[in-house]
């Protein structure tokens, strides 16, 4: 899994260099017609970013009593003012391999005397549980800028409003068909799936280049999610469950930005 996610992350990473190129391109031509070069080094600038981001949550709350610690990849846009306000929209996918439940408190009524699933094909079968799910949020923040190296890299404080949901994922072993018991509709009543409305505080630190070359911020986030049973049956209760749930996620966010302003050219030339 660790192999998969940094995959993404070069993809994605080269994804943003192929993109800010492109942007960088058409900047150039837009500035050729309406000279609108900004000096990003000497003035708080106004201007568009994309957003690509990695994160690695630990849980809390109602959240560790199914959870382990669990990987979120995701991207935004956002809009910084001229007076250094965040405003945008990201959503994330959450991804766990470790999860804490036993097999018995999720699939005791199904297990044979030894324990074990028995496939569609009557022989013992191999299972992996793991933990999914999203979190998509508006946002809005503020950077306080310190002098160097631009006025528009510093300290940020953000604040996010969204929807957050997770789940259990059951995956079985190629070799052999999956139990009847936990076949086509049937899997949703272990799933857990709950999801509900969530709200999020982060801070941290954000850089953005005076000759864009990198633009990157590093931050410390929490999450919590007031959610609800999203399925209408749960196999452990035999009957639906009407429980409500606090879910929180504590972690620590990279992210890499993809300004689309176009930097003032260098005062001296050499030749």
């Amino acid at each position: 899994m660790r192999a998969k996610i940094l995959l993404v992350i070069m993809l994605l990473t080269t994804v943003c260099a192929v993109a800010q190129e492109d942007l960088s391109r058409l900047n150039t031509y837009g500035a050729s017609r309406n000279n609108k070069y900004r000096d990003i080094k000497n003035e708080c600038i106004g201007t568009w970013m994309f957003q690509v981001t990695y994160a690695h949550h630990w849980p809390g709350a109602d959240t560790k009593v199914l959870y382990n610690h669990n990987n979120s990849v995701g991207g935004g846009v956002y809009y910084k003012t001229g007076k250094n306000w965040l405003f945008g929209f990201n959503g994330n996918f959450i991804s766990g391999n470790s999860v804490k439940i036993s097999r018995e408190d999720l699939f005791g009524e199904i297990l044979d005397v030894n324990g074990e699933i028995i496939t569609g094909d009557g022989i013992y079968g191999s299972y992996a549980l793991f933990e999914r799910g999203a979190h998509f949020q508006l946002c809005a923040g503020k950077v306080f800028a310190f002098k160097k190296p631009n006025p528009n890299s510093g300290i940020f404080i953000k604040g996010g409003l969204g929807y957050l949901f997770n789940r259990l994922r059951t995956e079985f072993g190629s070799y052999a068909s999956p139990p009847p018991a936990l076949n086509g509709d049937y899997l949703y009543g272990y799933d857990r799936k709950r999801g509900g409305f969530a709200y999020s505080g982060e801070i941290g630190y954000l850089f953005l280049s005076s000759t864009r070359v990198l633009n990157f911020s590093v931050s410390f986030e929490f999450t919590q999610a007031h959610t609800a049973p999203q399925r209408d049956w749960d196999f452990h209760l035999m009957q639906g469950d009407n429980g409500k749930y606090l879910d929180r996620y504590y972690g620590i966010r990279f992210a890499i930005y993809i300004p689309t302003y176009k930097r003032a050219p260098a005062d001296y030339y050499y030749y």
